[in-house]
């Protein structure tokens, strides 16, 4: 056993070193100086490790000073110094572009009034894919003229992910935050995104979701949002998982990680007028305006979620799908190429089955998915 004479030894000479952090190569060192054959009383300990071979000396940790350096810069080889790596979301003007196709509906004025209140209000956001629940916040920030941050979650993102953590770049371990710290030091509007794809890798966020200063527990700093933080959620359920298999690798989120959320908005697909308006903007972006075809296109997928509500069918055409033809029809100038083309995602079945109902809507449209071509009949000649 190691002598508490000896130990004591050792952190003297540490400390008299003057540094925040030491290698291996220091800790070996200072061993072979005072006659000691290891140091693992001080290795071994979790509080001490920074990163491999890289320690943290005890009572400097308030100390540490961290220097921040572009990611393009060149950096100083040191194996005994810790910086802070400047990413693109430090660099960048985070305040979204406004999009002049952008009409709002639902739950926007809503959005609108908390991220213009600055108050830190976390809410959950939940509905069928691609019915601009996302669009929303990043439109709301765009017209309050706030930072906004977004990160899409995964069955892989982790705390690491989410956070920061240290990498090796060039021979030294610098820091490098992630997203949700990035957003909350800059007082920015973080958005989450398809939050219920990561239930494994969240409780991390449960003291972000708080509103109060959180751990960074490798770097051992403490993080207080900047005025103006706060945080949304988007998920096409609502924490419970998906029943009808329709979001696959969605998870049921922690009953007490819910909780933290002031309230939780249902995201519904948009009015047929509003829609129909949004289809019409779209339209005249591709150079092909066309108010008739967007009636014929909102009336359409109006006529589905209706049956899909109703159990007739197992797929909805999105507000998404509709602006993914009118980007195809602006391609290839044809309405029906357009239609069948976004239409492939689906089953066969649901493909005749959908085509077939928007001819009906659609006279200049025709159905000739079944049509055999009849050869043509051959004559005598006399």
């Amino acid at each position: 056993m190691i002598r508490s004479e000896m130990k004591q030894k050792f952190f003297d000479a540490l400390s008299a070193l003057g540094k925040n952090t030491v290698t291996r190569t220091e800790v070996k060192k200072i061993c072979s100086d005072i006659g000691l054959k290891g140091a693992q009383f001080f290795t071994k300990q979790d509080e001490n490790r920074i990163g491999r071979g890289l320690y943290r000396v005890p009572g400097a940790v308030c100390n540490m000073q961290t220097n921040v350096i572009p990611m393009s810069a060149t950096v100083e080889k040191s194996k005994d110094k810790i910086v802070n790596v400047t990413t693109d979301l430090d660099s960048t003007n985070l305040v979204p572009t406004a999009y002049r196709n952008y009409v709002p509906f639902g739950n926007f004025s809503d959005v609108l009034a908390i991220v213009e209140s600055k108050r830190f209000f976390p809410v959950f956001i939940s509905g069928h894919s691609g019915n601009g629940k996302t669009m929303s916040i990043e439109q709301a920030c765009a017209k309050a003229k706030r930072k906004f941050v977004c990160v899409s979650m995964t069955p892989e993102t982790d705390e690491s992910d989410l956070l920061g953590n240290y990498v090796l770049i060039d021979g030294s371990m610098q820091w490098r935050d992630g997203p949700v710290t990035t957003a909350a030091r800059q007082g920015a509007v973080l958005c989450i995104d398809e939050i219920d794809y990561g239930a494994q890798n969240l409780s991390s966020l449960q003291r972000v979701l708080e509103g109060k200063p959180f751990m960074l527990k490798k770097k051992g700093e403490l993080v207080n949002p900047a005025e103006g933080f706060t945080v949304f959620a988007t998920a096409n359920t609502k924490g419970k998982g998906s029943e009808d298999g329709r979001y696959m690798f969605t998870n049921v989120l922690n009953e007490a990680f819910l909780e933290r959320f002031r309230t939780t908005m249902e995201q519904e697909f948009p009015p047929l007028k509003t829609e129909r308006k949004i289809i019409e903007k779209e339209l005249v972006s591709v150079g092909k305006p066309d108010t008739e075809f967007a009636e014929k296109l909102v009336t359409w997928a109006e006529v589905i979620r209706k049956t899909f509500a109703d159990g007739g069918c197992d797929e909805v055409i999105s507000t998404r799908r509709l602006v993914h033809i009118v980007e195809t029809y602006g391609i290839f100038n044809d309405k029906t190429k357009a239609i069948k083309l976004c239409l492939n995602r689906f089953d066969m079945d649901t493909q005749m089955s959908f085509f077939d109902l928007y001819t009906k809507i659609d006279a200049g449209v025709q159905n000739t998915a079944n049509t055999v071509p009849v050869p043509p009949v051959e004559t005598e000649e006399h």
